[in-house]
């Protein structure tokens, strides 16, 4: 069976092999030299002044920034679950809040941003989604960010990246806080939540009032090559080897281009064979389409033809499928991914298969 959920995504071989050594213990010098390689190699990867890893879901690390990144007010983007979860966390620490709500397919803008920063002089933290899963949609994370920066420098902007990071290169020069988590483009089991963070950042986590998301606790055993908790060793060793392989494939910087080329192809494929991209700013990480048979599709693509994909959730469930694009995936599994969606809608007498999927996908792609 391939798998082609956005996240999470397959694991591959060399990597559970490195996981599958003999467990060490947190507290010794042979785990501090694993966590220092990974720690350091995570710092250039999000390009920001520090980071952080948490034994946790991406939802801690989120809850993590609202924790320490937000006093008063927050202001949230909310354009799907994930957005939506921002708020919810907002509110769970009785902070106030202002959330704006999309549809799942249509980005944030500025002008909505401005209105609300207008309107609420005491918000102090912004959380939003580069990447909102659940609709496949990309926000202009970056343009916003500059935005909010140029209205007030203090007011703390959190990314949410997590599927983004390794997916596409992001520009963090206005961002103070990037989340990503290891089930997605860094292709490792859940349970490792990874944040990058800013100067300015650093400066205004001290005032974290948590116990074990207490980001300045954590920061300072961290650069000690250490955690203040129990470290998630297994995961640690494993990112350290997902890493090797990243770089045996040429880096980030050719991992980038491949996720996007795949994204592409895989997007004109799709609308070849007469179906509808959802979301009006798509995202790299997943190609999602919007069909009255999207439950039939991915039902005959699972059964028939071994291809798990994910499908939608609220009012979206039944309606969408989404496709990954994140991590080292194979060309060949994304054309035959492409390929058996037209064969399940020429089963369902949708269209007359021809094989025009795989050749679009890889006169695109090998262009």
């Amino acid at each position: 069976m391939l798998l082609f959920t956005p996240g999470p995504t397959p694991v591959p071989e060399v990597v559970r092999q490195a996981m599958a050594t003999q467990t060490l213990h947190h507290r010794t010098p042979e785990f501090e030299a694993i966590f220092k390689s990974a720690r350091e190699r995570l710092i250039k990867l999000f390009g920001m002044e520090e980071c952080v890893m948490l034994a946790s879901t991406g939802t801690g690390a989120m809850q993590a920034c609202v924790l320490n990144l937000c006093e008063t007010k927050a202001l949230t983007i909310n354009s799907g679950k994930f957005g939506e979860r921002f708020g919810k966390i907002v509110q769970s620490t009785d902070k106030d809040l202002v959330e704006l709500v999309y549809e799942w397919d249509t980005p944030a803008t500025i002008d909505d941003i401005k209105l609300a920063l207008e309107s609420n002089l005491d918000i102090d933290a912004v959380f939003i989604q580069i990447c909102e899963s659940a609709g496949g949609l990309r926000h202009p994370v970056e343009e916003i960010a500059a935005y909010v920066k140029s209205v007030n420098p203090n007011i703390m902007v959190v990314a949410d990246g997590i599927t983004a990071v390794g997916v596409e290169p992001i520009d963090v020069t206005h961002i103070d806080a990037l989340v990503t988590g290891s089930q997605k483009a860094l292709m490792l089991p859940p349970g490792l939540a990874m944040i990058g963070l800013s100067k300015a950042a650093l400066k205004k986590i001290n005032k974290g009032k948590d116990y074990y998301f207490n980001l300045a606790i954590e920061i300072k055993k961290q650069r000690e090559n250490t955690t203040a908790w129990t470290a998630a060793t297994t995961l640690v060793a494993g990112l350290n080897a997902i890493f090797d392989e990243i770089e045996k494939e040429g880096g980030f910087d050719a991992l980038f281009a491949k996720t996007a080329k795949r994204a592409e192809a895989t997007q004109a494929a799709l609308g070849a064979i007469g179906l509808t991209i959802y979301p009006k700013t798509p995202a790299l990480s997943m190609s999602t389409v919007i069909d009255d048979d999207a439950e039939a599709i991915r039902k005959l693509l699972k059964t028939k033809y071994g291809v798990n994909m994910a499908g939608g959730q609220d009012h979206l469930k039944g309606k969408i499928f989404r496709i990954n694009q994140m991590g080292l995936i194979p060309i060949h599994e994304s054309a035959w991914v492409v390929n058996s969606v037209e064969l399940a809608l020429g089963e369902m007498k949708r269209r007359t298969f021809d094989g025009t999927a795989n050749r679009v996908f890889n006169e695109v792609y090998f262009k």
